[in-house]
């Protein structure tokens, strides 16, 4: 592609060089370039990539471009300059991929909890529609029964566009993704119009160093979001709900409980059945009728409401919407293994204070005879965590198992000292079992008729980190080995 179709979008001021140039691809990772491959120098908050411009050039790199004036001596090599550079690399790969977001309906879903439970309730909707939908969101890339790998809940902007044009070369139709605060405020979303944008809800979370500097710019980031869709889809129930629409452009359709809203739930139900839980509750508005949400929890009522309201908005049909949700299953997320009609046994992601509580007072609405928690903390991490952790589970369940959780390179009986420091405020009844598998199989030898046994932490990953190296580890699958181990059973189906 010549070097001014990649610049369509792009306000910039040519240095040196032609416009005329072929550009084989793009990198902004000097290790990729190769020759006749453009080369966006970008000042990070760690790394500056203006001090790898040699070394691109040196691989081949024909065009250069630039957030502040440099030096190039090779006259063959085009240097543009541009005032943003993550945005520029946004705009540019956008162009480079042939704009594949304007091919497919596109839904972006931004909040603090509840993003890729939503998600996969929109993709089942589509899906059971019998449409084709990809998604992108914390547990990767999907696609077509392909799976991607991701380091971020949203890509860097040239991955992203990179797996938005993988989407439309495999017959994708819709796109649902999670748009986080940090990919809006980095640009990896920069000129892409959502046809839907999705608010859950918000809470503080990815305050510091390194991410946002206060509530404020976090709610600011998530609000944009509808600056940059057709159609705004927004919880009428969170506490921000003004400051989300304030300066909204697109047009508002809104879901929630407590007030009046174009979907509403009401006449709220926690359902259990086996080792299943469930929540049951009416719809009124523009979506009538009793919804049953195969996930635990009102807060799931909420993500239902919402992906109600999103399939009303895409014009799927009430029988539909409402099979979907009945049959959803979102991996990591409160999610059942049924391998027992006596105990339920849980999966979930929850790996702060916060989330554990929610979690765990989500279990406690459905009277278990006893919670179980097995949990750990990963490593190189506040220790704030492992106190909030400790403390939170140790208040909410009758017994807490502490183990292993991403040690990454701290020893993993240093940070279980510190989970312990947090329990001894809430006076819990825990053991110490440092292996995780065993530590599984533990709560499974002893639950009891009745017991919730909730694993929290690892959720969807399927790895534990130690000593900076990324090892084997599913939580379903050490389930599996427990029970087999104890009751002779095989459940391997259910991996």
């Amino acid at each position: 592609m010549k070097l001014k179709q990649v610049l369509a979008d792009v306000k910039y001021e040519l240095i040196q060089g032609s416009l005329e140039k072929e550009v084989a691809d793009i990198a902004y990772d000097s290790r990729k370039v190769k020759k006749d491959v453009m080369f966006v120098a970008i000042e990070g908050t760690v790394v500056d990539g203006h001090q790898f411009i040699d070394s691109a050039i040196s691989q081949g790199a024909g065009v250069i471009v630039v957030e502040k004036p440099v030096s190039v001596s090779d006259d063959n090599v085009t240097v543009i300059l541009v005032k943003n550079g993550r945005e520029a690399l946004s705009l540019m790969s956008a162009a480079y991929f042939d704009y594949p977001a304007r091919k497919m309906i596109t839904i972006g879903i931004t909040g603090t909890k509840g993003k890729s439970t939503t998600e996969h309730m929109i993709r089942d909707i589509i899906e059971k529609s019998g449409k084709t939908c990809g998604i992108i969101g914390t547990v990767g890339a999907f696609m077509n029964g392909k799976t991607i790998v991701t380091e971020h809940t949203t890509p860097e902007s040239y991955e992203l566009q990179k797996i938005f044009a993988m989407m439309v070369e495999n017959g994708c139709e819709y796109m649902v993704m999670e748009v986080s605060s940090q990919g809006i405020k980095m640009d990896r979303v920069a000129g892409i119009e959502f046809d839907y944008g999705v608010f859950t809800n918000i809470s503080p979370d990815h305050i510091g160093p390194g991410e946002h500097k206060d509530f404020e710019e976090y709610l600011s980031c998530k609000a944009k979001l509808f600056e940059r869709c057709k159609v705004g889809i927004i919880n009428k129930d969170d506490s921000h709900f003004e400051d989300i629409v304030k300066n909204a452009t697109c047009k508002v359709m809104t879901f929630g409980v407590e007030n009046d809203a174009d979907v509403k739930g009401s006449h709220i139900e926690h359902v259990t059945q086996g080792g299943d839980l469930s929540m049951k509750f009416q719809a009124e508005g523009l979506l009538e009728g009793e919804v049953v949400v195969g996930l635990p929890g009102r807060f799931n009522v909420h993500n239902a409401l919402c992906a109600a309201c999103t399939g009303v908005a895409l014009q799927m049909p009430k029988d539909v919407i409402l099979h979907a949700l009945e049959h959803v299953k979102v991996r990591g997320r409160v999610e059942a293994m049924p391998v027992s009609e006596d105990f339920s046994v849980l999966i979930d992601f929850a790996h702060n204070g916060i989330s554990s509580e929610s979690v765990l007072s989500t279990l406690r609405e459905y009277n278990p005879n006893r919670i179980i928690s097995v949990f750990g903390c990963g490593g190189n991490r506040s220790k704030l965590r492992r106190y909030e952790m400790g403390e939170v589970i140790g208040r909410m369940s009758e017994l807490a198992i502490i183990t292993s959780d991403n040690p990454r390179r701290e020893d993993v009986m240093d940070i279980i000292e510190d989970i312990k420091v947090g329990m001894a405020k809430s006076n819990g009844n825990y053991v110490v079992i440092p292996d995780r598998e065993e530590a599984v199989a533990y709560a499974l030898e002893h639950a009891q008729k009745g017991d919730m046994i909730v694993l929290l932490g690892k959720g969807h990953e399927e790895y534990q980190e130690i000593n900076g190296v990324k090892y084997h580890y599913s939580e379903r699958e050490a389930i599996v080995k427990g029970m087999k181990k104890i009751y002779g059973k095989d459940f391997t189906y259910l991996l």
